[in-house]
């Protein structure tokens, strides 16, 4: 084979090659390193990110939710009201309804 035959081949190779990195969102810095950075005018792909971003928000948000939960339940005032609460649970009769009690089955207590 001719010389001048394989350069013309490697450089139409290279060509390829670099025609389908940059369909793919492949691009080459100065330095030689290669980074993704996609298809940035596609429709689909802006749904699909903007659909994410609201995923990651409502997760943020379902996050500070039990955040609040783990912590209110923990704190000192949260404690002495539970405290109060089971003592006066205790102190009940067995034939006095809770409040939790009474409020749930008014029936029960008109048909007695």
């Amino acid at each position: 084979m001719n010389w001048t035959v394989i350069a013309i081949v490697a450089i139409v190779v290279w060509g390829v090659v670099q025609l389908s990195k940059a369909r793919a969102g492949i691009i080459t810095d100065e330095s030689g390193n290669e980074s993704y950075i996609g298809h940035r005018d596609d429709a689909a792909s802006r749904a699909e990110i903007e659909e994410t971003r609201r995923e990651i928000e409502q997760l943020r948000e379902r996050l500070h939710v039990l955040e609040r939960i783990a912590t209110d339940n923990n704190t000192p005032d949260a404690r002495e009201r539970a405290r109060i609460a089971a003592e006066i649970e205790a102190l009940r009769g067995p034939e006095e309804p809770s409040i939790g009690q009474s409020l749930a089955s008014p029936d029960k207590e008109q048909s007695q």
